[in-house]
């Protein structure tokens, strides 16, 4: 027999109606995350240090919704250098628990405590000898009762119209799961050199990359003596693998003290003044301005387009110049 259709709300159907439960959705679900501040107590504290004294796996599993959680806080575990993997519980009954090892964490996601996928896990679990870390809703659950420690989410309703639908439930599981991973990394004292080995592609990895990762060095670093003549500038940039379009110009203990570049041999060209036989240091731009092989790509790259200049030399702590960045360079890095 089929349903009576209703009469729409008409409310329902404006702007402002949609507007306004639109704003009761994320006020809930901020609600939730809020509510999450005044429970992290000891249990927490115990998972986190769980987490930091493994020497095995950080092992993260669920279904449904919470499984796409615990995708997540896997990934973000790994991109932060703690070895971790998603395990989906039902391919874990069928063969998959070969992945996990003594000694690995186990964190298992499950709002209710009571995801039947979840729960016959625990024992075959417990027989591999590893520690089980329950994030749930329920603390009498048997998700719950099974693990060796419980961050409890405490009862969270939901912000949908039948307060079924996972949402807010979700912010916070998501949210503590965050909690759980940043704080890893704020005591692992994990810093953007460490990111940086994660993150070899990507605009993220590519913003933490150093001038030394893509400066020009050895003999693609086109070195001159200040005492060499304009000649021999020349061929020293024409030689120069990679052919830079500039040479740096160092004294006799291989200091950094001027820049040559395509650019002003061209204007010494348009003036009439190109005399080869020239010292460099006549007609070379001294005091340049130059950066350090620690920096930043990113700030590198700032520098050559507050200053329009396409070739920027990098000097170390003495002032020797170890290197040349190009735009090239910085292009290549996509960072240009």
């Amino acid at each position: 027999m089929a349903r009576p259709r209703t009469k729409p709300d008409a409310r329902k159907q404006t702007r402002q109606g949609a507007l306004a439960y639109a704003r009761q959705v994320l006020t809930q679900e901020a609600r939730a995350i809020d509510s999450l501040c005044t429970r992290l107590g000891d249990d927490f504290f115990t998972a986190l240090e769980a987490l930091q004294q493994t020497k095995g796996r950080v092992v993260c599993t669920g279904i449904g919704k919470p499984g796409f959680i615990a995708q997540k806080l896997s990934a973000t575990l790994a991109s932060t250098g703690v070895p971790s993997l998603y395990l989906h519980p039902a391919e874990a009954a069928h063969g998959d628990l070969g992945r996990v090892a003594k000694g690995d964490v186990v964190v298992a996601l499950s709002n209710s405590g009571a995801t039947e996928e979840v729960v016959r896990l625990l024992v075959p679990l417990k027989r591999l000898g590893v520690t089980i870390i329950a994030i749930t809703g329920d603390v009498d659950s048997p998700l719950a009762q099974g693990a060796d420690v419980v961050v409890d989410l405490g009862p969270i309703d939901e912000a949908c119209p039948m307060g079924l639908v996972p949402t807010a439930s979700s912010a916070a599981l998501h949210a503590v799961c965050d909690a759980l991973a940043m704080t890893l990394a704020w005591r692992r004292e994990f810093n953007e050199a460490e990111y940086a080995l994660y993150h070899p592609g990507g605009k993220l990895g590519r913003s933490v990359m150093k001038v030394r990762e893509v400066m020009r060095t050895g003999e693609a670093n086109p070195l001159i003596g200040h005492t060499a003549t304009l000649e021999e500038v020349v061929v020293v940039m024409t030689r120069t693998r990679g052919r830079p379009g500039a040479a740096n110009v160092i004294d006799g203990k291989g200091r950094l003290v001027g820049i040559f570049t395509d650019g002003d041999l061209r204007r010494l060209a348009e003036k009439h003044e190109l005399d080869l036989t020239r010292r460099i240091s006549e007609v070379m731009f001294k005091r340049p301005r130059c950066i350090g092989p620690e920096e930043l790509v990113l700030a590198a790259a700032a520098l050559m387009r507050e200053l329009q200049i396409d070739q920027l030399p990098v000097v170390d702590a003495e002032g020797r110049a170890v290197g040349l960045l190009d735009v090239q360079d910085v292009l290549a890095a996509r960072l240009g």
